[in-house]
């Protein structure tokens, strides 16, 4: 285990710790210093201190750096649709079907699984299970996801994420004719207390906020376009269905008599965001997936 010292100069005094720290070395995120400031790793003073601390002139600051974990989650060569790639962020088309990340008891054929044979090189912000995972979408959802490939990359889109600046819109097939040409769902979303499985609309729940627009109507159902505000866990599902227009095809959220799509008919098409290194506005746009669109032929 490496270890850093440093005394605090005239210059950096009353300067939160876990700020002054990340300066130290450009290569650490703040995020990634304030779990070693939680873990230990980091003393003033020979004490442990808090993320906030503020720091005072001949403070002594040690760094223990850990050394990082070898992952146990195997990587898989995979056709993998990248969209877009440099040595900061990578951009992937995932597939309906495909779990995201691994968990305890699924381990192989995720797309981390093949993103770690693709590049060796993903955050490690989320942890061994999780690299370069900034977002998700449902394993039955298609469409595009943002992979960070460092901690400062990873901290960057997260903080855009909360600032609600990144673009993200879905088309989705609906159950119903939506009478409206578009709306806000603004209702907070978090754990039914009836099925700790599902999410719902509940009033101690997390700000959650949809935009939706029809594009086209049919008999029993409508084509639309959703643009998330806020990326709660299964956001669209939950509130088009509060609405009383559920999903198509979902399992969960939708009626038991519905169509047979193998899963929500919801694709993550559209992805845009501020590049974390160069500032550049980014924007990527994937097409409907050939089942999505004869499911459209059909209705």
């Amino acid at each position: 285990m490496e270890k850093i010292e440093h005394i605090v100069t005239e210059n950096e005094k009353n300067e939160r710790i876990d700020k002054l720290i990340s300066s130290i070395n450009g290569e650490w995120s703040r995020t990634q210093v304030q779990q070693w400031i939680k873990d230990g790793y980091v003393l003033v003073n020979e004490k442990s201190i808090k993320t906030n601390y503020k720091a005072n002139i001949n403070d002594h600051i040690s760094i223990s750096i850990p050394e990082l974990e070898e992952l146990d989650v195997v990587a898989e060569e995979m056709d993998l649709d990248i969209y877009y790639e440099d040595k900061d962020v990578l951009v992937v088309n995932k597939p309906k079907g495909m779990v995201v990340h691994p968990a305890p008891g699924h381990t192989t054929g995720t797309l981390v699984n093949g993103l770690m044979a693709h590049c060796k090189d993903l955050s490690g912000i989320n942890g061994v299970m999780r690299p370069g995972i900034v977002h998700r979408i449902d394993k039955d959802t298609s469409g595009l996801l943002m992979v960070a490939k460092n901690d400062a990359a990873h901290e960057s889109l997260v903080n855009q994420l909360v600032e609600k600046s990144v673009t993200r819109k879905y088309k989705a097939v609906v159950h119903g004719t939506i009478p409206h040409d578009h709306g806000t769902i603004d209702a907070p979303i978090g754990r039914d207390p009836k099925d700790r499985q599902s999410m719902t609309v509940v009033d101690h729940g997390k700000n959650a906020v949809t935009h939706f627009r029809v594009l086209e109507r049919f008999n029993d159902f409508t084509f639309i376009e959703c643009q998330l505000e806020t990326g709660r866990t299964h956001q669209i599902r939950v509130h088009m269905k509060y609405i009383g227009f559920p999903l198509a095809g979902d399992p969960k959220y939708g009626p038991k008599k519905t169509i047979d799509f193998g899963g929500q008919v919801l694709h993550a098409g559209v992805l845009g965001f501020i590049h974390p290194r160069t500032s550049e506005y980014l924007e990527f746009e994937a097409p409907l997936p050939e089942d999505f669109q004869k499911l459209l032929r059909t209705l």
